[in-house]
Formats: structure tokens, C-alpha cells, sequence
């Protein structure tokens, strides 16, 4: 068994080993395309027929563009507002079918949501690209692998402001000020309750970020070398 031994020697010796190599673990994004003084806009648990439209009308006035994650029971209900947003010229993001923690799912049941709702996505708005997944409450577990192997980007977020639970439009407003930093993803909401604080904290704080010297970018689809 001499001669064994000397090709299992050579083979690793010229890096000819059969052992697979390591996947890289995919990375949850929450840095803009081109960093520096960039912000991205992210809004989530949509589409809302109370308030997406008024924020897709504030985004149109201001040409800036966003990522939208999309509830898929939604996107079932308010189909005509997948393809308002994907006709603005905004990213798509697949958000799951219920808004479920999938913190503790399986791949198997992790992937079945995530076509699910993508296929809802795409009943609504036929072969659009659904750019990113971002896990309902940051919950990840394993879905960043899944969504990775279906094409889709985990997205995270640097900046979360709470407006789930509005606290007033100048408050929304300062939060975002104070907390953001170059390169942010921030995570808004456009659903599924009454945004109307968060539509009026944007159109507040597009011009007065751009007069501040800030520039609208879409999230990264990676880490930035």
C-alpha cells in the first residue's frame, strides 16, 4: 500500500485533496453600495394600501430609490402596490409569507416560506428580481444560508429608529439624525399599521440630508472589500 500512501501525499502536496472546501458563510449586508456619506432607505412589512403610495409619491417627488420588504400575505391582498413599487423603479425584498420568527426553522421549512413568498412577489410583478431576504425581527438562524442558495442577499440594518411604535415625526426625525452613520442601511416601515408618521419623518429628511451633504444609495449586494 506503499504507492497509496505516496499519490494521497502528492495530491495533497499539489492542493489535489477531494476534501470539499469550506462554503463561506453568506454575509448579512447593512452598509449602502458605495459607502461614505451614503444612506440607504429600507421599508418593511408592506405593501399598505393606507400608506405606501403616499411614501412611493414622497420617494418619486425627491428621486430616490429604496429597497421594499415585502410581507407575502400582503403582497397577495394589494398585488397593484407590488407593481407601483417595482414601476418607481424600488428594489425588491422578500420578507417572508406571515412575518414568522424563523430563528429556530429548518432549511426545509425556511425554504418553502421564502418561494412561498416569492412566488406571491412574482404573481404580482412576473420576473422582477427579488434582490434580498431580510428575516422577520432579525431573527436569522439559518435563513441567511437559504436565502444565499436562492439567490437572494441577507439584508440587515445599521440603524433601526422604532417606528413601530410611533413616537411623533420630530422624534423619527432626530433619531435618524443623531444615529446615522456613513454607509447606513436604516430599517423603516411602510406596514402593515398606520405609517403615516414614518411617510411625513421622510419627507422631512430626504432635503434635509441632502443639504447636509448626504447621498441615497441602495444597499450593498456583499461585503465591500
Amino acid at each position: 500500500m506503499r504507492w497509496r500512501t505516496v499519490l494521497l501525499t502528492t495530491g495533497l502536496v499539489l492542493g489535489l485533496s477531494s476534501a470539499p472546501a469550506a462554503a463561506a458563510e453568506p454575509v448579512i449586508v447593512d452598509s449602502t453600495e458605495h459607502g461614505g456619506r451614503t444612506v440607504a432607505f429600507t421599508f418593511d412589512d408592506g405593501p399598505n394600501p393606507a400608506d405606501t403610495p403616499r411614501l412611493l409619491d414622497v420617494l418619486r417627488r425627491h428621486h430616490v430609490k429604496a429597497v421594499f420588504c415585502l410581507w407575502g400575505e400582503y403582497v397577495e391582498a394589494n398585488p397593484q402596490l407590488v407593481r407601483k413599487i417595482v414601476a418607481g423603479g424600488h428594489t425588491l425584498c422578500n420578507h417572508s409569507m406571515r412575518h414568522d420568527d424563523m430563528g429556530s426553522w429548518t432549511p426545509e421549512q425556511i425554504e418553502a416560506d421564502l418561494k412561498r413568498t416569492s412566488a406571491a412577489i412574482h404573481r404580482a410583478a412576473p420576473g422582477v428580481p427579488i434582490r434580498y431576504f431580510r428575516a422577520p425581527y432579525g431573527s436569522w438562524g439559518q435563513t441567511p444560508q437559504v436565502a444565499a442558495k436562492l439567490g437572494m442577499t441577507p439584508l440587515g440594518w445599521r440603524l433601526a429608529i422604532g417606528d413601530w411604535e410611533p413616537p411623533g415625526v420630530d422624534e423619527l426625525v432626530r433619531r435618524v439624525k443623531d444615529g446615522l452613520t456613513e454607509g447606513a442601511v436604516v430599517l423603516l416601515h411602510d406596514g402593515p399599521d398606520d405609517r403615516g408618521q414614518t411617510v411625513d419623518a421622510v419627507a422631512r429628511l430626504i432635503p434635509e440630508l441632502r443639504a447636509d451633504g448626504w447621498r441615497f444609495d441602495r444597499p450593498a449586494r456583499g461585503a465591500r472589500g
